[in-house]
């Protein structure tokens, strides 16, 4: 393993750890929020922030077994464990917003009334504002060290912090007007479609790697420019790019000057290499065959 791939690990490790250790406070304010401040609804974001701290056990899990070296039954390595831990996560926000929305529908249904309290819309206050920070700080790592999982991580904090918006729009309408002791359930169930909404992008994310969907063209576009801008490259063709945990995995054939010595055609071809690794971020593994061009 890489001294780049340690820091990556140690620093995927740090900021899920931190995230692992606001939720937890996060959950503690939330209950006591929600139950002394009367909030169906902060309640239901508590339950929200619970699978954030089981999507944080998942993550670790998944940065260990993901940053392995290749083995004798991994020829590509353990990236993909990435990948699945990030399609555990999305799942793993599903079904909690499907617990949210059915509690909610069914106190909505049953016209159950929930007053809530000024400690309520403190604790939606300081949940938003905390979980915010959060998302902004995971997403910078997540997109530094190229790593799917802690974006997708990043995006379930921010999930959390759109719940709390919801809710303190229902408790804040519920005490200007008692009346409207309903919104605080409908802002449950408001929560819930946004969680199902952050869930379904990243199991649709996850399901285009693991099916190997080549990237956005502009990618492949980028890649053979590199590849043809290289001296010593006359054309290039086959060029067929996956991902795994984030990271492309690629091949491609390149013809050059059929005269040239075998030496000479792999120095183009490390040069290639270079230039891939240089211009394109996220290429993690490239294989590169040489073709002659034989003038007839």
């Amino acid at each position: 393993m890489s001294e780049k791939q340690t820091r990556s690990i140690h620093t995927a490790k740090s900021v899920t750890i931190i995230g692992a250790l606001i939720n937890t406070a996060l959950i503690i304010l939330k209950f006591i929020g929600g139950i002394l401040g009367h909030s169906q609804a902060l309640i239901a974001d508590a339950v929200h922030s619970i699978s954030d701290l089981f999507t944080d056990a998942v993550v670790l899990v998944g940065i260990r077994l993901g940053k392995r070296d290749p083995d004798e039954t991994h020829l590509f390595g353990h990236a993909r464990m990435e990948t699945l831990a990030s399609a555990v996560v999305g799942m793993a926000l599903i079904g909690t917003a499907i617990f949210i929305g059915m509690n909610a529908s069914l106190n909505i249904y049953h016209h159950k009334e929930y007053h809530p309290t000024v400690l309520a819309l403190w604790g939606a206050a300081i949940s938003i504002v905390s979980k915010e920070a959060l998302y902004q700080y995971t997403i910078f790592i997540g997109r530094r060290i190229q790593s799917d999982l802690i974006i997708a991580n990043a995006w379930h904090h921010r999930s959390d912090a759109f719940s709390s918006v919801a809710v303190l729009i229902g408790v804040a309408g519920a005490r200007l007007k008692p009346s409207w002791h309903i919104l605080d359930s409908y802002a449950a169930l408001l929560v819930s479609f946004f969680i199902i909404k952050v869930g379904l992008d990243i199991l649709r994310n996850t399901l285009r790697e693991f099916l190997d969907t080549a990237p956005h063209p502009n990618i492949l576009n980028a890649i053979e420019r590199c590849i043809r801008g290289v001296e010593g490259v006359m054309d290039t063709h086959d060029i067929k790019v996956r991902t795994s945990g984030g990271l492309y995995q690629m091949e491609t054939h390149i013809v050059v000057d059929g005269n040239l010595t075998v030496v000479e055609g792999h120095k183009i071809a490390k040069s290639v290499e270079t230039c891939l690794m240089d211009e394109i971020p996220a290429i993690g593994h490239v294989i590169i065959h040489v073709d002659p061009k034989i003038d007839p």
